[in-house]
């Protein structure tokens, strides 16, 4: 595991399940515009919550790419659900500045809603197509570019899939925050 901290927060890369993060107040979910449940990661995120966030999520909709709205967890063991719509890459343009606003968003809602600790998913990199490095790299850098503002977020912890997915952010986030 990839650890850095800095202002006052640690980040984190880890492999493991999003779902599964009992020791933090909020997950992202890597969400569709209708913020239903779907594959991947809303899918995974939607089927432990149980039917509760969906009824939270319907009046929330739609929700544009680069967006994210806040839920209660419901069943998940964490307060907070953030739901961020990511791009598809190739169609929603322009692809960085959109997913930094995923970051962005995410983390701004956190802090409003004094959350201590965050998990992120990697963002769009599932059937939206955006490449795992470029998305890590914009991951990345949203986040390094955040830590002198959190005021109350002292953890984000990027929870990847599998140890493709975790090397490659291990090598850019270390890349990137120096160490």
């Amino acid at each position: 595991m990839w650890q850095y901290e800095a202002h006052g927060v640690r980040v984190e890369c880890t492999k493991g399940d999003i779902t599964n993060q009992r020791d933090l107040d909020a997950i992202v979910n890597a969400a569709n515009a209708e913020l239903m449940s779907g594959g991947g990661v809303a899918g995974a995120i939607h089927a432990a919550a149980g039917p509760g966030l969906a009824e939270e999520c319907e009046p929330l909709a739609p929700i544009k790419p680069g967006e994210a709205v806040i839920t209660g967890g419901h069943d998940l063991p964490n307060r907070f659900v953030i739901h961020c719509l990511g791009p598809v890459y190739g169609q929603d343009q322009p692809e960085p500045e959109l997913l930094t606003n995923c970051y962005r968003s995410a983390l701004r809602l956190a802090n409003q809603k004094d959350i201590r600790s965050i998990a992120f998913p990697a963002i769009s990199t599932g059937a939206f197509g955006y490449p795992i490095a470029q998305a890590a790299l914009v991951a990345a850098d949203a986040v390094f570019e955040a830590l002198p503002r959190m005021s109350s977020v002292e953890l984000i912890r990027f929870v990847l899939f599998d140890d493709k997915a975790l090397h490659i952010h291990e090598e850019i986030f270390a890349a990137t925050f120096g160490g």
